[in-house]
């Protein structure tokens, strides 16, 4: 969770801006629009937009019936080319590929087996076993213009088969959710990156594991992050979008956007100047496609940036 990015959602209460912990500090509001190649590109759901620095090339989880695989389109004079599929994809169930800020590599979740022969992942979410839909976090390196063979992250971040929606830091730091130890409702965990890898992934403290968060998009300096939960005000079955942010070494607690904003698999452009998040498009298709809303200002406060969204972009 978001392990299957067309979870359905429903579309409305689109329209939204974020509320700052300031009650003066509210932006004013807009509809979010779709993504502009969306109304060009495949039939199918599309969610976890990431792009290279430059904003020229992105790559995103598409799924079609039961495949799921990472494709990259790339825009030229200001048009978005028709996506293929990634190189290093194609043949597994492969999701939510994240972007490095600098762009020299990106990670993504994939059911492939940990150990060449071996069996594709069985993973868990809403409360039960999804054989062949586990997750592991695997990286690809940016070789030039080329990407290179994925390598799944260590044991100590994969732990389990039910790793899911990783964001990466500046720093190399990675964010990712997982089922709760006790309850099994996912958990939003922080693997702080070192010189010789990563330390033990920490849950982060935003949750006791009670509700469900996931989907965390992260700002490269950690000093926000927006996600889902199924938390207050959401109603039942439903995701919305929360941010919190991080002041003085600890994470405030979170705000659902206002209005609400239903939504999974939040991603932030590279410039921190749009979000974007995966929605389903009304009915007949009932697909599940990607929005995007601007970050239309700053409110400044001490420490950190407090980014305002307003919509729609442009």
């Amino acid at each position: 969770m978001s392990a299957d990015p067309v979870r359905r959602i429903g579309a409305a209460c689109l329209a939204a801006c974020l509320l700052m912990l300031s009650p003066l500090a509210l932006a004013q509001s807009g509809p979010p629009i779709l993504f502009a190649p969306e109304a060009a590109w495949p039939a199918g759901s599309d969610a976890s937009p990431a792009f290279t620095p430059d904003g020229q090339t992105v790559f995103f989880t598409h799924a079609l019936g039961a495949s799921r695989t990472i494709y990259m389109a790339q825009r030229r004079n200001g048009a978005w080319s028709m996506p293929v599929v990634a190189t290093f994809s194609g043949t597994w169930r492969d999701i939510e590929p994240a972007m490095a800020p600098d762009g020299s590599y990106l990670v993504f979740i994939s059911n492939r087996p940990a150990a060449a022969g071996g069996d594709t992942l069985t993973g868990f979410w809403a409360g039960h076993d999804r054989p062949g839909a586990g997750g592991n976090i695997w990286r690809v390196n940016r070789e030039g213009d080329r990407w290179g063979e994925p390598a799944r992250l260590p044991a100590i971040v994969n732990s389990n088969s039910a790793i899911y929606s990783p964001a990466l830091a500046r720093d190399g730091s990675i964010y990712f959710n997982q089922p709760d130890p006790v309850t099994r409702k996912s958990h939003i965990y922080r693997a702080q990156a070192t010189a010789k890898g990563f330390m033990a992934p920490q849950a982060l403290p935003i949750s006791d594991g009670t509700i469900g968060d996931f989907d965390a998009a992260v700002a490269p300096d950690e000093s926000f992050l927006v996600f889902s939960s199924g938390r207050a005000p959401a109603k039942d079955q439903q995701a919305l979008l929360f941010v919190t942010f991080s002041e003085n070494g600890h994470w405030t607690p979170p705000r659902a956007l206002d209005p609400p904003v239903e939504g999974l698999e939040a991603r932030l452009s590279p410039d921190l100047q749009t979000l974007y998040f995966s929605a389903e498009v009304p009915a007949p298709t009932a697909t599940s496609r990607i929005f995007e809303l601007a970050i239309c200002g700053f409110k400044h406060r001490a420490t950190p940036t407090h980014p305002v969204l307003c919509g729609p972009p442009g």
